[in-house]
């Protein structure tokens, strides 16, 4: 919260001018850096957007109100196209094991991980990303652009890369996004980095010229479809006490649509690709440590930390509620595991009762095709908010 009132300044019409240029790792002073905190929802989007309109007005600030826009649309688009993660699964874990047993591509991956490219800006990337696990927004495009079409390796594997060591990574977002530079999500409109470009946004610290493939053609993917299909319907409370449940891709407890008395609260660890000592994964432990505080402190209760979907089981029927509640995630590894509890659940007889925030029921219809259709409501999006 301190860091979103110290970016209200320049969320207006100084960051429509100035949010393209990479200042370096040293200064982010043109962009807010709040994507960590908004991935977790440790801070939530109407939190953000309902103090940068009340310092700008939507006209001044609707660069910025875009940009928040844009994780909900990502995962609005992929929860009606599951199968588009499916295949991204199938294929990085397929990549992988060929990068076991290929030499060339390993050693390409390899220099590609370390930084040891000897293209300047893309090698320092690779040292910011996985020192301090975040990059400037047009930095990852560059990033992903010159994986996928100078360096020629695959993207799945570049996503996946950006998965492990970013902290402002979700499923929708970081797959999605690639896919997007890749010329996959547009069909056959593709990002490429441009040295120009480069040079030109971080300020002449890089320029890049007569080492990037700035003709390359967007890449290509038969066999894949990605009609949407529908959003599960809301899903609601019936009994008057519940126990809740946190997980990562929700650490918001105090602002859930609730209607029942909270008898008891948790949260369920569920593990993420990357290692364990990274930034990305400290930075997660420390958010659902201060989660459980704030469930503690919201509702008086205890709020233990669970590993595994036999102890939040245990948990659950211990509490002797006939509902479960916990924040709907999308689809991804977290909704796989509630999967499983929600099956587990039922066989004793216990509702697992996923809620989805009144501002995801609003955006995620919106993504059935292209981001426009969002951008063209929001206008009405805020003024549903009450800040318009």
């Amino acid at each position: 919260m301190a860091r979103l009132e110290a970016f209200l300044p320049a969320a207006g019409t100084a960051y429509t001018r100035t949010r393209n240029s990479d200042l370096g790792p040293d200064d982010r002073s043109n962009v807010s850096a709040l994507s960590p905190w908004l991935a977790r929802r440790l801070i939530t989007e109407e939190e953000v957007v309902s103090r940068v309109m009340a310092s700008h007005g939507f006209v001044k600030a609707e660069k910025f109100i875009q940009e928040v826009y844009w994780r909900s649309y990502w995962k609005g688009w992929l929860e009606m196209r599951p199968q588009v993660l499916t295949r991204f699964n199938l294929d990085r874990l397929a990549l992988n094991q060929l990068a076991t047993e290929d030499h060339e591509l390993a050693q390409k991956l390899s220099r590609a991980k370390a930084g040891e490219t000897g293209i300047a800006c893309f090698d320092a990337w690779v040292r910011e990303l996985t020192t301090l696990g975040w990059l400037h927004n047009h930095a990852r495009m560059w990033f992903a652009s010159i994986w996928i079409f100078t360096l020629e390796l695959p993207w799945q594997l570049g996503a996946d890369f950006f998965f492990r060591h970013l902290l402002d990574a979700d499923v929708a977002s970081n797959t999605l996004s690639w896919r997007w530079v890749a010329g996959l999500h547009t069909k056959g409109k593709h990002y490429l980095a441009r040295a120009s470009n480069i040079e030109t946004h971080t300020n002449g610290r890089f320029n890049p010229a007569g080492q990037l493939a700035e003709n390359a053609l967007p890449l290509s993917e038969p066999g894949l479809e990605t009609f949407p299909s529908a959003l599960p319907a809301d899903e609601i409370l019936f009994e008057e006490r519940v126990g809740l449940l946190l997980h990562g891709d929700d650490l918001h407890p105090e602002s859930l649509p609730l209607t029942a008395k909270v008898m008891g609260a948790g949260l369920l660890q569920v593990p993420e690709i990357g290692r364990t000592d990274g930034a990305k994964n400290k930075f997660l432990r420390r958010a659902e440590q201060n989660a459980c505080t704030r469930l503690e402190q919201a509702f008086n209760v205890e709020a233990p930390q669970m590993t595994s979907l036999d102890e939040a089981l245990g948990w659950a029927l211990g509490l002797g509620v006939r509902e479960i509640a916990t924040p709907y995630a999308p689809v991804g590894p977290i909704a796989w595991h509630l999967t499983d509890l929600k099956r587990a659940l039922a066989d004793h007889g216990v509702r697992l009762v996923r809620l989805r925030r009144p501002w995801d029921s609003r955006t995620w219809p919106l993504a059935t095709g292209g981001f426009f259709k969002l951008k063209e409501r929001l206008p009405y999006l805020v003024h549903d908010l009450g800040h318009l």
